[in-house]
């Protein structure tokens, strides 16, 4: 990591402190109050959903996420294991809403709180379901296991909505390696701008 980079991340952490308190207390006063009960009721279990992803140095956490799928949907299925029509069929309607407007991402304002996460980095791939995309990680110097995983990264928005693993781990890499400021508002900025609809992306 260069010297610049090092001097950037108390800083990146200093907005990830302040930004994760901020988007916690609009999330409950705007989203939360009314999306967790009626996200209980719709799945019929609890509204939340935890899966161990790696973090930072592979280091395994438990990230959250609304509940976008049936109770009984399989959790370790990964993506691009599932065609269209597949998942389709383990989102609850609500589920699909959740993840269509990304609110189902919103509760990793915890994770970025507690420390795992950053609001922008690579996607944390799951500890249990993607062994080749960490293989093709690993591939790489600097990779995605060199920096905090994000809520959105560089990966998201050069890839739309492919699962490719070994273009995922390219993309993780050459974020790894740009990571600086004016970089991370960059992909924040795209990506608020694609939750309204503005651009196209994953």
């Amino acid at each position: 990591m260069r010297k610049e980079q090092l001097i950037y991340l108390p800083f990146k952490r200093l907005i990830g402190i302040i930004g994760s308190i901020v988007g916690i207390i609009v999330c409950f006063s705007l989203l939360w109050w009314w999306i967790i009960p009626v996200n209980a009721i719709v799945t019929k279990g609890h509204p939340f959903f935890a899966q161990e992803r790696y973090g930072k140095h592979k280091k395994v956490f438990k990230m959250l996420k609304f509940r976008s799928m049936k109770m009984d949907a399989n959790p370790n299925l990964a993506p691009s294991d599932m065609d269209e029509k597949t998942q389709r069929g383990m989102d609850t309607k609500f589920g699909r809403f959740l993840r269509k407007t990304s609110i189902d991402e919103s509760p990793q304002l915890f994770n970025i709180l507690f420390g795992q996460m950053a609001f922008i980095g690579p996607r944390p791939g799951s500890a249990h379901n993607e062994e080749f995309l960490r293989e093709c990680r690993e591939k790489y110097k600097p990779n995605a296991y060199d920096v905090k995983p994000g809520i959105s990264g560089w990966a998201q928005i050069k890839m739309k909505r492919e699962h490719d693993p070994e273009f995922k781990a390219y993309w993780d890499s050459e974020y790894a390696k740009r990571m600086n400021f004016l970089f991370d508002v960059g992909i924040f900025g795209y990506t608020i701008l694609k939750m309204f609809g503005a651009v196209k992306g994953r």
